[in-house]
């Protein structure tokens, strides 16, 4: 019990920093969807590790030994509890949780698959594997990528992608972003990825695809 109250007053902490009304009703579901699963025991980081805050951006070190929970694993990336409020932790870090990070290596060789496919195609199976630290569903399903274009510029292949988040105000929208160039950039024959923010048309829940209604327990 003393667990699930705990993060109860992290996501409570971080509502009170998103002023969107839809956001909140959607991080209402996500932390309906914390309850529901399985929460991970306690963890000892087994060394520091850097991270980031959530849902400021701001960089932070998570010293040996600091006391976490897994609330969310995935896109490659770890959020979890503090008593700080919610941290972000780079699968680079994962030996530091004690994680084997066998599934992500089914995911990469998954991408491997897709290299015969166009571009574009590719792309967007690459932004299906980035993720809002708060909210368990990839940008694609949640709406959130407006626009993906494959270009030739010269003797360049680039990639231009136009997205969104759920709220204006968010701080980790520059860290979202740079997940997808990152990702975008591990396709074979893209020379450059361009991730644009974009706030008009207003995200809304509407946006939201079928598949992650499901996972938010909307249909």
């Amino acid at each position: 019990m003393r667990k699930k109250i705990w993060v109860v007053l992290s996501f409570l902490r971080l509502k009170q920093h998103v002023p969107h009304s839809s956001r909140k009703s959607l991080l209402a579901r996500a932390e309906i969807i914390v309850f529901t699963r399985r929460m991970h025991d306690k963890i000892n980081l087994t060394r520091e590790v850097a991270a980031i805050q959530i849902p400021s951006g701001d960089a932070l070190t998570l010293p040996a030994g600091t006391e976490v929970y897994i609330t969310q694993k995935l896109g490659g990336t770890f959020t979890v509890a503090t008593s700080q409020g919610l941290a972000r932790i780079s699968s680079q870090d994962a030996d530091a949780l004690g994680i084997d990070m066998s599934e992500e290596k089914k995911k990469q060789e998954e991408a491997e698959r897709l290299k015969d496919a166009p571009i574009e195609e590719q792309v967007w199976g690459q932004l299906k594997g980035v993720y809002d630290p708060e909210i368990p569903v990839d940008i694609v399903n949640l709406g959130l990528v407006y626009d993906c274009n494959v270009d030739k510029e010269g003797d360049k292949t680039v990639v231009l992608v136009k997205m969104t988040l759920t709220a204006p105000g968010c701080g980790m929208g520059p860290v979202i972003a740079a997940d997808a160039q990152a990702k975008i950039m591990t396709i074979e024959g893209v020379d450059e990825a361009r991730v644009e923010l974009v706030w008009d048309p207003a995200w809304n829940q509407e946006m939201i695809s079928e598949e992650g209604r499901m996972k938010l327990g909307m249909v």
